[in-house]
C-alpha cells in the first residue's frame, strides 16, 4: 500500500471517530421524568383499561382481563368497576387524554345498556353479561340486585350528570339519561322492610337470603351517602346512625404505629385494606367533612400513613416492602401452592403481595409516599419491565416471591386515575359535591363540610 492511500484510510478513519465521538457528545441521555409527566402517564395507562379494553358491545368495564388469557370472560361486566370507569373518562376527557366527541358517544351507549340491563328494584347486579345485560351471578345466590356495586355507579352517574348538564344539547341530553338512571334505584327497598340498616343483596330467586347488612366501618359509607340523596327513594337517618355507624360503635379510641385510627376496621388490629380509603371517595370529598362520628380527611390520611408505616415496619419480614414498594388491599394474590387467587391483602392479611392500586389511589392522603411507589413501579430496574403492562402496573406482584400477575381487575385500575386526578386538581370531588342533592343528602346524615360550604 503505498503512502498515499495509507494516508488517506487513516484521515478518514479519523474522521469517522471524530464524527462518531461528536453524536455520541451530542445526543442527550434519557432524563427521569418529572413529577407531572410520570403522573400524567400513570394516567393515561390506567385509563386505557376503560377505553381500549371496554368490553366491545356495552363500553362498560370487563370485571378483569387477563394478558394471557384475552379471551377469558371477555363479556363480563362489573358494576362497580365501570362506575369507576366513568370517572376515569371524564377525567381522559378533561385532560385531553381521549377525544370529547368519541367519548360522550361512548357514555351515551354505556348508559343506553345500563337502561336496559336487568334492574332488581332499580340495583344493578354486581355482574352482568355486556352482550345482553343480564345477570350474571356472583354467587350460587347472588343472583339479583347489588345495591353497593349500583352506589359506585351511581357516584360516577351523578359525576357524569354535573360534568355534562351545562353542555351542548348532545350532552345534556346524556346528563338527563345519567340523572334518570341514579334516579330509578330504589334505595329504601334494600332496608329489608324498613329495618334502621340496609343490606347489601336482593334476589327475586333467594330474597334476602345471603343477609348481609351494611355496618361500619368499610367500603360502604357512599351507599347510605347515595341512599339518603336519593330524591326518589331515600331512606331515614336512623339506618346510617343506627344501622352502619352501630349505634356509635363504629368510633376506635385505638391507635396503631401511633397513629389514631379514628374507625373501628371490624376488629382488626389496624387497618382494613387500603380500598376501604378510596371506593367511597372517588366523588365524596373527604377534604373538611366531618359528622358526629368523625372527621374523614383524618380518617382518610391516618388509614394511608398506617399502611405505609405497616408495610416500612414489615413485621413479617417479606423481602421487597420498603418505604417505595408498599401498599396493601383486595387484588389477585400469590396461594400457597403457587397458583393465582384474589385476596383483601391488609395487615391481619398479610401475603407478602403488593397491590400497586393501593399506593397509587393514595396520592391524596399521602403524596410524598405514594411518588415514591409510583417512581419504583415505573422506574425500578429489577421490576419495571415485568410489572408495567399494558394498561399501567399490573394488579399485584410479590418480590418476596419472585411473582407478578399478568392481569388486571376493573375494580383496582378504576381507583388510580380519580384519586390521583383529585389529588391533582380535585376534579371530580368538585362535580360530585356540587350536586345539590348529595349536599341535602349529607347534611340529613349530620355532615357538614367546610371545603364546600355546608
Amino acid at each position: 500500500m503505498n503512502t498515499l492511500v495509507r494516508s488517506l484510510l487513516v484521515l478518514q478513519f479519523l474522521l469517522v471517530s471524530c464524527s462518531c465521538s461528536n453524536q455520541s457528545n451530542d445526543t442527550p441521555s434519557e432524563e427521569p421524568l418529572t413529577d407531572e409527566q410520570l403522573l400524567d402517564l400513570a394516567q393515561k395507562d390506567a385509563l386505557k383499561y376503560f377505553w381500549e379494553y371496554a368490553e366491545t358491545n356495552s363500553k362498560l368495564a370487563r370485571e378483569r382481563y387477563h394478558v394471557d388469557q384475552t379471551s377469558l370472560d371477555e363479556h363480563l361486566v362489573t358494576t362497580g368497576g365501570s362506575g369507576f370507569g366513568l370517572m376515569t373518562i371524564l377525567v381522559g376527557i378533561e385532560r385531553g387524554f381521549v377525544p370529547r366527541a368519541e367519548a360522550i358517544t361512548r357514555l351515551n351507549t354505556a348508559l343506553t345498556f345500563l337502561e336496559n340491563a336487568d334492574r332488581f328494584h332499580g340495583a344493578w347486579p354486581h355482574w352482568m353479561d355486556g352482550t345482553t345485560g343480564h345477570v350474571v351471578p356472583f354467587g350460587s345466590d347472588d343472583d339479583g340486585g347489588d345495591i353497593v356495586e349500583t352506589s359506585f355507579m351511581c357516584q360516577g352517574l351523578i359525576c357524569v350528570r354535573e360534568y355534562f348538564k351545562n353542555g351542548t344539547p348532545e350532552e345534556q341530553a346524556l346528563a338527563l339519561k345519567a340523572d334518570n338512571l341514579w334516579k330509578g334505584v330504589e334505595w329504601n327497598w334494600y332496608t329489608k322492610g324498613g329495618e334502621h340498616v340496609m343490606y347489601w343483596h336482593w334476589s327475586p330467586n333467594f330474597a334476602w337470603i345471603k343477609n348481609f347488612k351494611l355496618e361500619g366501618y368499610n367500603e360502604c359509607l357512599i351507599t347510605y351517602v347515595m341512599a339518603a340523596s336519593s330524591t326518589t327513594h331515600a331512606i331515614p337517618a336512623v339506618a346510617y346512625t343506627e344501622g352502619w355507624s352501630r349505634n356509635g360503635s363504629i368510633v376506635s379510641a385505638g391507635t396503631s404505629f401511633s397513629i389514631p385510627k379514628v374507625f373501628n376496621y371490624n376488629g382488626t388490629s389496624t387497618v382494613g385494606p387500603m380500598f376501604w380509603a378510596h371506593y367511597s371517595y372517588l366523588g365524596l370529598d373527604p377534604r373538611g367533612l366531618s359528622d358526629q362520628y368523625a372527621n374523614y380527611w383524618t380518617l382518610t390520611q391516618n388509614h394511608a400513613k398506617i399502611m405505609n408505616a405497616y408495610c416500612i415496619a414489615n413485621p413479617l419480614a417479606w423481602n421487597g416492602y420498603s418505604e417505595n414498594c408498599w401498599g396493601l388491599t383486595a387484588s389477585y394474590s400469590r396461594n400457597s401452592d403457587g397458583s393465582t387467587g384474589y385476596s383483601a391483602h391488609q395487615p391481619n392479611n398479610d401475603r407478602g403481595v403488593i397491590s400497586p392500586t393501593a399506593a397509587l389511589s393514595d396520592f391524596p392522603y399521602t403524596p410524598t409516599e405514594s411518588m415514591k411507589a409510583l417512581r419504583y413501579f415505573y422506574e425500578n430496574t429489577d421490576w419495571k419491565d415485568r410489572l408495567i403492562g399494558i394498561a399501567g402496573p399490573y394488579d399485584a406482584f410479590s418480590p418476596h416471591h419472585d411473582w407478578v400477575t399478568k392481569r388486571y381487575l376493573a375494580i383496582d385500575q378504576g381507583t388510580i386515575v380519580p384519586m390521583i386526578e383529585n389529588y391533582r386538581t380535585g376534579f371530580l370531588w368538585n362535580l360530585f359535591m356540587q350536586a345539590p342533592e348529595v349536599q341535602t343528602g349529607l347534611q340529613s346524615l349530620g355532615f357538614s363540610s367546610t371545603q364546600h360550604g355546608f
